[in-house]
């Protein structure tokens, strides 16, 4: 089944692919992406490729019952829009986690809809077949070096893939440098450079999705808007006034961090940075001073987290002198003989004879 030739191509299409392409270009360039401008741009060339998305479906420009052989060259462009809308779509202005990882799905979803059409027509070669088959087995857990590898394959992983967008760059430069397909004379050439385009976007596709997993864990433990200190700050000033201002303070403060999770381990050992004050009246005093920035707990507070957590030993630290029954003589005996012998150490050892150190 053959394609129309680019003279007979919808005009509609080629001028919305065309605007889409320009705008795109143009937004690679931009000096500042946090402008209102940008994420407007960001906006239209994104409706645009959505329109072409809409015209490539309504003339049926690729089907399921064609080969690559079947596909015209100038039909071929039109393969990597979705991929170009994955990439405009990551580039989308966000504020917090939850927009961001909306984003981080429509661009998924972008790249697997790029992935399943260039693989329908062949073009997922090796390497990339056996990334496209790990990615389908565990698309969220995926990665170019498989979970779990150690440091050095990582590295390695890295290297290689840094060398092969390298490599397929230089071939599509040398390609085009092919008066070839500057002149538009030559239709092997020009289908070759396209051909490379797209094993070049397979290539940056995978990259994307590894970098898109590795993001998605972060935003999910962001805190969210209600966690932000400022939501804290009105609660505590809608507190009861007849609570006393000791306890609206330090009551955020008392067994966990404004970063959340217990201030020591059941070792003893601090989990976070904190500063011991030495009362609730000098906490209060504090946190009107500049750089107050660290989580606080008073003395008092920080000797009830040890015991809490088993720290502190109740009722002294020498165990308690065991009871010697007065009617058992072998029993009495023994501790008479222990007696003895402790004087007898401590007459044949007096105390700081051990101490040489500051002997003149």
């Amino acid at each position: 089944m053959s394609k129309m030739a680019s003279s007979d191509e919808p005009q509609s299409l080629r001028a919305a692919f065309e605007e889409a392409e320009e705008k795109r270009r143009a937004l690679e360039t931009s000096p500042d992406a946090t402008s209102p401008s940008y994420a407007a741009a960001v906006d239209v060339a994104l409706a645009l490729y959505g329109r072409v998305l809409e015209l490539i479906s309504a003339v049926a420009l690729f089907s399921p019952n064609e080969g690559l052989e079947d596909v015209p060259t100038s039909s071929l462009p039109y393969l990597l829009t979705s991929f170009h809308a994955a990439e405009l779509v990551q580039r989308t202005p966000f504020a917090g986690a939850a927009p961001r990882l909306a984003t981080l799905r429509r661009a998924r979803a972008a790249y697997e809809r790029f992935l399943n059409l260039a693989d329908a027509y062949g073009l997922v070669a090796p390497p990339y077949d056996r990334l496209l088959e790990r990615y389908r087995d565990d698309g969220e857990g995926f990665a170019v070096v498989p979970p779990g590898s150690d440091a050095t394959a990582k590295r390695d992983g890295k290297i290689a893939g840094f060398r092969a967008e390298k490599a397929l760059r230089e071939k599509i430069a040398y390609l085009k440098a092919n008066p070839g397909y500057a002149e538009r004379g030559d239709d092997e050439v020009v289908r070759e450079v396209h051909l490379m385009n797209i094993t070049y976007s397979i290539h940056a596709t995978f990259q994307a999705l590894d970098s898109l997993n590795r993001e998605v864990p972060l935003l999910a433990q962001a805190p969210s808007s209600n966690d932000h200190p400022s939501a804290h700050s009105s609660a505590a000033r809608g507190a009861d006034d007849a609570d006393d201002a000791d306890n609206r303070l330090d009551q955020p403060l008392r067994a966990t961090t404004s970063r959340g999770g217990p201030l020591l381990s059941q070792k003893g050992k601090p989990l976070q940075p904190f500063t011991l004050v030495g009362s609730r009246a000098d906490l209060a005093r504090g946190v009107f001073r500049p750089g107050h920035n660290l989580p606080t707990m008073s003395i008092d507070e920080y000797l009830e987290e040890e015991r809490r957590r088993g720290g502190i030993l109740e009722g002294g630290t020498d165990p308690p002198k065991k009871v010697v029954d007065d009617e058992d003589m072998d029993a009495v005996d023994r501790e008479t003989y222990k007696a003895r012998e402790w004087d007898n150490f401590k007459d044949e050892n007096p105390r700081g004879s051990g101490n040489t150190l500051n002997m003149g």
